[in-house]
Parts: structure tokens; sequence; C-alpha cells
């Protein structure tokens, strides 16, 4: 649908704020009544209580509005959108993630409606944001730069709740600096290497890009899964979004993380590899893997089924549960340096031995009554059955964080130095 450029209908007027970021906190903006309207239904439009509204414009509850009457709206906490060149309603949903037809209501627009630069557009005080695979809470309050208990308190939430795929929670817009471009700032016409050292140094890592052809049911989601990279960083690279419908036969282009060997002081220690940049690349979910516990060198075998700040695993079986129990002691939050053994590679770690968040006699993935470490009802993250154990347990590396908050647990930090010998 091509939208056309009209005049937004007088609704309001207001004072901006410094600065090119497209806000405003409006202190009075003004409303032309519409017919049918009253200060309460107004006011319940808008979010003011009918007092306030009265207040403001020296009313009172016998006051009779008139269509075409212009009144002022006391918004203090609302966000006012301020026109830049070539925006429409259209673009301005979907660039801050607000429903199209909520937006032209709170204006008194319609889909003829035409915007021009310098007209002022409210915002509801929240949209919605559909969770992806691998989205916290934390790291969506990071993706949309709003302050993390804010959102919390707004979707009913606490440090312990898990989203599901699908789930649709609120953002606060008022606090939020915009949605997450989807246009890639890289070249896509002539360049394949792209890498995160100056100059032509791949010592470090590096990202090469190779071809997909999109095949009969293939989505952004299942497509980012089967290469071991976030959906966003595929849409990205792609100039995409969440809307951009796949065509069979399509080319995409796919971002290869390329993480070359590092040095260790011995053949006990690990790779010291980032998180972020190296070691979430090397063990993509899905990952079987090693884990060989420092101290003892006693071993067991996991698989990371989830996990976007750290890896979240599961034994493979019992033998390899009662192996991980020996060395801990029984299940325990305690950390210990561990090595990670994957395609050849020793890579430096730290783990805990307590399952969580799940329950090994339901389903994984789907709605549970009861999950272990006191996490309550929600979605059940425990895939592998029959292993002795009820949901996963952590394995960190150098620079992940904590799902809860985001932050550095620094005895899990403390470990993988030691695991990498860097004491």
């Amino acid at each position: 649908m091509k939208l056309k450029k009209t005049v937004i209908c007088g609704v309001l007027s207001i004072g901006i704020m410094a600065g090119s970021s497209g806000f405003a906190f409006a202190q009075n903006v003004n409303y032309k009544v519409q017919s049918g309207d009253t200060f309460w239904k107004i006011g319940q439009k808008y979010n003011i209580s009918t007092a306030a509204l009265l207040k403001t414009n020296n009313a009172n509850e016998n006051t009779v509005l008139y269509p075409g009457q212009t009144i002022v709206l006391p918004i203090k906490d609302e966000s006012v959108y301020i026109v830049q060149s070539g925006d429409t309603y259209w673009n301005i949903s979907q660039k801050y993630g607000i429903n199209f037809k909520e937006l032209l209501a709170l204006n008194n627009a319609n889909e003829n409606s035409m915007l021009n630069v310098g007209d002022k557009v409210i915002l509801p005080a929240t949209a919605n944001y559909t969770v992806q695979k691998g989205d916290t809470y934390w790291t969506i309050s990071q993706k949309f730069k709003v302050n993390f208990t804010e959102l919390l308190k707004l979707n009913g939430a606490n440090e312990k709740s898990y989203l599901d795929i699908g789930q649709v929670i609120k953002i606060p817009v008022t606090s939020m600096s915009q949605v997450p471009a989807t246009s890639s700032n890289q070249n896509n016409n002539s360049t394949n290497t792209s890498n995160n050292n100056s100059g032509n140094n791949l010592s470090g890592p590096y990202i090469t890009y190779t071809s997909y052809t999109v095949q009969k049911g293939d989505t952004a989601w299942s497509i980012a899964e089967k290469f071991g990279i976030s959906m966003y960083e595929l849409m990205e690279a792609n100039n995409i979004n969440s809307s951009t419908v796949l065509n069979i036969g399509q080319k995409l282009k796919i971002p290869v993380h390329n993480v070359p060997v590092k040095s260790t002081p011995g053949e006990k220690y690990g790779e010291l590899l980032d998180w972020w940049t190296e070691a979430q690349y090397l063990i993509p979910r899905g990952s079987t893997f090693e884990v060989v516990d420092f101290y003892t060198g006693k071993s067991f075998f996991v698989k990371r089924t989830g996990g976007s700040n750290h890896a979240d695993c599961e034994t493979l079986t019992v033998k390899d549960t009662n192996i991980m129990k020996e060395i801990w002691g029984g299940f325990s939050w305690v950390r210990r340096p561990v090595i990670i053994k994957y395609n050849g590679r020793k890579i430096a770690a730290s783990m805990t031995a307590m399952p969580h968040a799940g329950n090994d006699s339901a389903p994984g993935g789907v709605w549970t009554s009861w999950r272990s470490g006191d996490y309550g009802a929600g979605t059940n993250y425990d895939y592998i059955k029959g292993n002795g154990i009820d949901g996963h347990f952590d394995i960190h590396f150098y620079n992940s964080t904590r799902h809860k908050d985001g932050k550095l647990d620094p005895n899990h930090q403390q470990c993988i130095k030691i695991s990498a010998g860097v004491q």
C-alpha cells in the first residue's frame, strides 16, 4: 500500500527539545474536538485524567464540547515525534514498532493523511514487540535502549522471567531511542570480507560472506538458526526486516564468523575467546561438545540448547550427569574452571552444575506448570530427556554475561582466566 502525503488534521502544536532525534516532550498539545467527543473520552484516548484535562482548559463537568473546537491536552509523559523529510505515518509506525492503525487513530488521521516536515505526531506510550529466538528482557532493553527495570515492570515480569518465541511484549516508547535499524551499513557491491581490526590484519576475528538460496519453508529465523547467527545480523546483511517475504530461489548473503586460533600458555589451557565476537560462533546452538574439568581432568558431554548472553547446556546422558555430579559433589552453583573441546579447539570457560528452568518429564519448549530452581510455571527449557536433570545449566566464556541482568559474573570470569592461564 502506497500512502499519499496529507496534512495532519491540525491536532498538534508544541515546542520541541533541542537536537535532531525527532523527539520532544510536550507540556501542552492543541486538539481539535471531533463529533461525539467528551472530556472523559479524550482523556481515555490520551491517558490523561479527566480532572487534569478540565483544569487545563478552565472547564468543569458541565462544560459542553463542540466539533471543531480546539482544546489543550496536558501531555507530560507522551513522546511527540517531529516529522522529518520523507516521513509518512507508515514508516513512522515501522520505525518505532507501533501499530499503524493505532498511530493513525491517536492522531485523528487516516490512510490518506499526509505529513509535512515539522509536523508533530503523538506516539503511544508503548509499542508491541514480538520475541525472537535468543531474546531476553535484558537483551531487548539493550536493543531498544530502554530501562531494564521499567521494561520488566511494564510487562509484569521479573529477573527470572523467560520469554517465548512469538510472545508479544510491550516496549515503553517514551524512553525508547528507536527500533534498531535493519538497513545494512556494509558495502554490498564489492567487498566480501569485513574484519574487526584496522588495515588488513586478520589476526583477530573477521567476517566473510557466503551465499544461500532460499528453499521452500525457509524464514529469516530458520536460516539464521541454520548458520548459527542472529536473525538481526542476517537481516542487516541483506537489508531486509522482519516483514520481508522471502521468495524461493532468492539469494541471501550469509555472514561467516572466522575465529583464528589463539595461542595459550601451555597444553593444559584453553583459548581465551570473547563470547560476543568469537566463542558464541564457534559453539553455536545445537552443538555437542566435551567439557573437561580443569582441576581433575574428568570429562563429560553436553549440548548447547540455548542461551544468548552465555551458553545454556544440558548433559547428553545419565552417565554424563553422574560424572558432572561427581566433580561438583552434586548439583551446585559453584563456579569451576573448565575446558571446552569442540572441533579440535580447546576453549577456556567456567561452569556451574545446577540445572534450572526445566522439567524433564514434560516436552521441551512448551509451557509447564513446574520448573526446577524455583522458576515456577513457564516455558520448559529441558530438551534432552532421560539424562537425569531438569532443565539446563550455565557455561560462561570470556566477557559473557548473566541473563538476569546482563552483567558480568566476576566469579565466572575469574574461573575463565584460570582455565586460560592468564592469571
